[in-house]
């Protein structure tokens, strides 16, 4: 699934050929993409509005309109791209927004598990995300805060959109392992200092991450070269690039989690 490094590299793609272009027309080949609105709704409501801006919100793509907020959340095979009208599509293309100019923004999703929402303020939809790790409101003292209020397992936590916003599971693998913390450590067991390395590693993985244009580890999502730059995700079996032990893998929450059983020891808070 594209997490905020991928999100966030199609949102900088995408600005330059969709900001101050106007919709004039839809095709829907996959009416379930759609919250809420039907085929007919959806297309009569969005048909003549421009979008003025483009931004990311977790893993949401949000197009401000004249009127209205377009957001797309990509799931696990969702892509964005713009190409003219007149061009093939792109294999399991089902939405298509038309702009005055001839091009079209295509959103191709193989597995169909992608949404699209037309929604009159995008908080309707965001607004129970949790903050963005990389915002400069957002400091290692609010994280320490944060996970001493909660006890649950570091992975699935980091996981939950509701308590940080943008995280999967490559990047919550590869910032645990930076901070030298195991995926099942209890949140609340950290000080402050081992919290600071979490914010601090965090911040790194995704910055890395958007650097290199996100993580292309199969067909749907493609263009990226952090996965040239993995230190643990995927890495099963081979050895630890910091101590030289195994990289493991292990099932937490549901979720494959990898580690360095060396580097990422499960112990409680150090004094």
């Amino acid at each position: 699934m594209p997490e905020l490094p991928e999100v966030e590299t199609r949102v900088r793609e995408l600005r330059q050929p969709c900001v101050g272009r106007t919709i004039c027309g839809v095709q829907l080949d996959w009416p379930r993409h759609l919250h809420q609105l039907s085929p007919q709704q959806f297309a009569e409501r969005i048909h003549g509005q421009t979008v003025t801006q483009l931004w990311r919100r977790g893993k949401y793509l949000i197009f401000d309109l004249t009127r209205d907020a377009l957001l797309i959340h990509l799931r696990m095979s969702g892509d964005l791209c713009v190409q003219p009208g007149n061009s093939a599509a792109e294999p399991h293309t089902h939405t298509r927004l038309r702009f005055e100019n001839g091009h079209e923004l295509r959103f191709s999703d193989a597995r169909k598990f992608g949404r699209v929402y037309l929604v009159g303020d995008a908080q309707q939809i965001v607004g129970k995300l949790g903050p963005e790790p990389l915002a400069a409101a957002f400091n290692a003292r609010q994280l320490h805060t944060a996970l001493r209020a909660k006890n649950r397992a570091l992975k699935p936590l980091l996981l939950d959109q509701s308590f940080l916003a943008g995280l999967g599971n490559i990047y919550t693998d590869e910032a645990l392992f930076i901070a030298g913390l195991h995926p099942q450590r209890r949140s609340a067991s950290l000080s402050l200092a081992e919290a600071h390395a979490l914010w601090l590693a965090l911040r790194r993985a995704l910055r890395s991450g958007i650097r290199h244009n996100g993580a292309s580890i199969d067909w749907v999502y493609r263009g990226g070269q952090q996965q040239l730059h993995f230190r643990v995700y995927q890495r099963a079996g081979q050895p630890c690039l910091r101590c030289g032990a195994l990289v493991r893998r292990i099932v937490v929450a549901q979720r494959g989690t990898h580690f360095c059983p060396h580097c990422q020891r499960l112990t409680r808070a150090r004094k």
